[in-house]
C-alpha cells in the first residue's frame, strides 16, 4: 500500500494520477485534511484517509498498513518542521518501510530561504530510523506561468532574477518523478536532484510569451524589496511575496539551475518544454476571458 499526503493538492493530484497507472488503485491511499475534496478520487477506487499534519491521530490512522509514504512539503511556511515530525512519527509508529519526501533542488547547499525548513526535515528523516529517499524538486514552470492573465494585462513580467538561469519543469513531471521512485525497488538512501532540461532566463519566459500572443511581454527586473512591494500590491501576503522575492535573489545566483538531468532519466521522457506550459497557461487564461 502507498500512501499520498496532501492528496488533494496540485501535486498530490498528479502523483495518485500517474500511481492509478501503475498501481492496483485500492493499493492507493489519498491522504488528505479534506475527504470531501477526494470523492472524484474514491470514485476511481482510490482509498481517501483523512490525514491532518496537525492533528496526529489522524495521521496514524492514515498511515496504517502503509508499505511506503509520500510526504509532500506542508504549503505552510513557518510550520512545516513540527508538521513533517507528526508525519515522519506517525509513519514511523505505523511501520512505514520507506517515506518519499518532496524536498528542494540541493537542499544541503541552496541560499534560498524556503531550503531551511526542507534541510531540516531531511535531517529528522536520517535521526527517525525510517528508510527514506529524498525528491529534490526544483522550480515548477507553473510559479511563473499561474498569473498569466496579469502578465498579459501589464504586458510584462516582474521579478529579481536578473540573468539567472532556471531549469523548471511542469508539475506533472515532479509527479511522475515521484510515482516512479515509489514504484520501484531499492530506493532507500537515494537522493534525487530534479530539475528540467532546459534552462530559461526570466526574459527568455517574456519572449515566449510574446511569441504565442498579439502581445508584446518585457521582463523588468526589481531589487528584491521592490519585487515583494509589487507582488503585496497584487494582494499576495507578506510571507508568500517574501518568498517569491527570495527565490528569484537565489535563481540570479544560480539556484534554480541544474543541468545533471536526474528528472528526465527519472520519468524516461524530457522534461515538458516550457513552450508547452506557457501554451497551456494561456489557453486557460482565455477560456476564462
Amino acid at each position: 500500500m502507498i500512501v499520498v499526503t496532501g492528496a488533494t493538492g496540485q501535486l498530490g493530484r498528479l502523483v495518485i494520477k500517474a500511481l492509478m497507472r501503475v498501481v492496483p488503485r485500492n493499493q492507493i491511499v489519498a491522504a488528505t485534511r479534506s475527504p470531501d475534496n477526494a470523492r472524484d478520487l474514491a470514485d476511481f477506487g482510490v482509498i481517501v484517509r483523512e490525514a491532518d499534519y496537525t492533528r496526529p491521530d489522524t495521521l496514524r490512522t492514515a498511515f496504517a498498513g502503509a508499505e511506503k509514504l509520500l510526504l509532500i512539503s506542508s504549503s505552510e511556511i513557518g510550520q512545516r518542521v513540527a508538521q513533517h515530525r507528526a508525519v515522519i512519527d506517525a509513519a514511523k509508529a505505523a511501520g512505514v518501510k520507506l517515506i518519499a519526501y518532496t524536498s528542494i533542488l540541493r537542499a544541503d547547499t541552496s541560499p534560498l530561504g524556503l531550503a531551511k525548513e526542507h534541510l531540516a526535515t531531511e535531517v529528522m528523516l536520517k535521526e527517525s530510523g525510517v528508510p527514506f529517499v529524498l525528491l529534490r524538486n526544483g522550480w515548477y514552470t507553473e510559479n511563473y506561468t499561474r498569473s498569466m492573465d496579469i502578465v498579459l494585462q501589464l504586458g510584462m513580467l516582474i521579478g529579481n532574477a536578473g540573468d539567472g538561469l532556471i531549469s523548471s519543469a511542469a508539475r506533472a513531471d515532479y509527479a511522475e518523478a515521484a510515482a516512479a521512485v515509489l514504484t520501484r525497488d531499492n530506493q532507500a538512501g537515494a537522493i534525487y536532484e530534479l530539475a528540467g532540461d532546459d534552462a530559461y532566463t526570466l526574459t527568455g519566459l517574456a519572449n515566449e510569451i510574446t511569441s504565442q500572443t498579439d502581445t508584446v511581454v518585457v521582463y523588468k527586473n526589481m531589487s528584491e524589496a521592490e519585487h515583494k512591494a509589487a507582488l503585496m500590491q497584487f494582494a499576495l501576503p507578506e510571507p508568500v511575496a517574501a518568498m517569491l522575492a527570495d527565490s528569484d535573489a537565489g535563481a540570479a545566483k544560480g539556484a534554480l539551475y541544474d543541468d545533471g538531468q536526474q528528472l528526465s532519466r527519472l520519468i524516461g521522457r524530457m522534461t515538458t518544454p516550457i513552450e508547452n506550459t506557457v501554451g497551456d497557461a494561456l489557453a486557460r487564461t482565455i477560456a476564462r476571458t
